[in-house]
């Protein structure tokens, strides 16, 4: 069974650190691009981040630009969020997601959710004082 888990989010005050995590299970995650998106209460879903499967090509939001970083790691079949300088305004449930492999996304990936195929159940992620 495929199977995506996010992990890492919590409470953290703002300015603070966060480090998400997104590890499969049945699939090996080094043929897939990965992205993660976000949803905050009342809101519709949002792109945060991706990573092209060769792991050469990164996109990021341009409200996240600056203050985040994808990254993976193959040999542990996880793909990590390295959220810095937290904001209120990034409180969301984050997920990740990955695309359908093969010759998809290996040296690009795009911010757009319709292109991924399997997605987690999600990590929350609260940033308060």
């Amino acid at each position: 069974q495929l199977q995506l888990v996010e992990s890492g989010g919590g409470l953290v005050q703002p300015g603070g650190s966060l480090r998400l995590s997104c590890a499969a299970s049945g699939f090996n995650l080094d043929s897939r691009a990965i992205a993660w998106f976000r949803q905050a209460p009342g809101k519709e879903r949002e792109e945060v981040s991706c990573i092209s499967s060769s792991g050469s090509s990164t996109n990021y939001a341009d409200s996240v630009k600056g203050r985040f970083t994808i990254s993976r790691d193959n040999a542990k079949n996880t793909v990590y969020l390295q959220m810095d300088s937290l904001k209120p305004e990034d409180t969301a449930i984050y997920y990740c997601a990955a695309n359908q492999g093969g010759f998809h996304m290996i040296n690009f990936c795009v911010l757009r959710a319709t292109s991924y195929r399997n997605w987690g159940q999600g990590t929350q992620v609260t940033v308060s004082s």
